[in-house]
C-alpha cells in the first residue's frame, strides 16, 4: 500500500504511518508538499474540510491512497472563546473521499483573540507563548494544554482512524 500525505509536517506523516501500519500488512507513507487552497488559519467547517480534501486530492499521484489533514477553528456555542479547534482528515483513493475528525479542544482566550483581531495563526501564537519553535511539528499545542496527556501525533491519529472507518468496513459503506 503506497500512501501520500499532503503535507511535509513530520507529525502528520508519523500519525498516518502509525494508523495505517495497524490496518495494512505493508505500507509506505510519504509526505508531499501541496497547496491546501485555504487560508493558513482556516476558520469554519467549510474552509477546514476543504483544506483536508484539497490536500488529499492534490497529493494523489503514484499511490493507492492519499491523506489530507487540516486543523481549523470552528464556531462552538457555550465555549469560553466561541471556537473549538478540530483536525479533519480526508482520504482519497482516486474515486472516493472519506472524512474523519479528531477530538476538539479550546485554545486559551488570548490565542483566539489574536487570531480574530490580528489575523495570526494559532501555531505562531502558541510558539510565542510556549517558547517552542514549530510546536505544531513536535508535540503540538494539545500536549501543552493537556499537560502531556495527549500529543499532536495521537490527536492526528484520531482523525485518520475515523476517516479510515469505511476502508475497515467496505461492505457497509459500499466503498468504491
Amino acid at each position: 500500500m503506497r500512501v501520500k500525505v499532503g503535507s511535509q509536517n513530520p507529525v502528520k506523516i508519523k500519525a498516518a504511518k502509525n494508523v495505517l501500519e495497524k490496518i495494512y500488512k505493508k505500507v509506505e507513507v510519504k509526505g508531499v508538499k501541496v497547496d491546501p487552497g485555504v487560508p493558513d488559519q482556516p476558520i469554519g467547517l467549510e474552509q477546514t474540510i476543504k483544506g483536508a480534501i484539497n490536500r488529499a486530492q492534490r497529493a494523489y499521484k503514484d499511490c493507492d491512497l492519499s491523506i489530507g489533514i487540516e486543523s481549523g477553528l470552528l464556531e462552538a456555542p457555550h465555549t469560553l472563546t466561541g471556537y473549538i479547534d478540530l483536525q479533519w482528515c480526508a482520504t482519497y483513493n482516486g474515486k472516493t473521499t472519506t472524512l474523519g475528525v479528531s477530538a476538539g479542544f479550546e485554545y486559551p482566550p488570548k490565542v483566539i483573540k489574536k487570531v480574530l483581531e490580528e489575523g495570526k495563526e494559532v501555531g505562531d501564537i502558541m510558539d510565542k507563548i510556549t517558547g517552542i519553535k514549530n510546536l505544531g511539528e513536535k508535540t503540538g499545542a494539545i500536549a501543552i494544554l493537556t499537560r502531556g496527556l495527549l500529543d499532536r501525533t495521537e490527536n492526528t491519529e484520531q482523525c485518520i482512524l475515523m476517516a479510515m472507518i469505511p476502508y475497515l468496513n467496505p461492505k457497509l459503506y459500499k466503498l468504491r
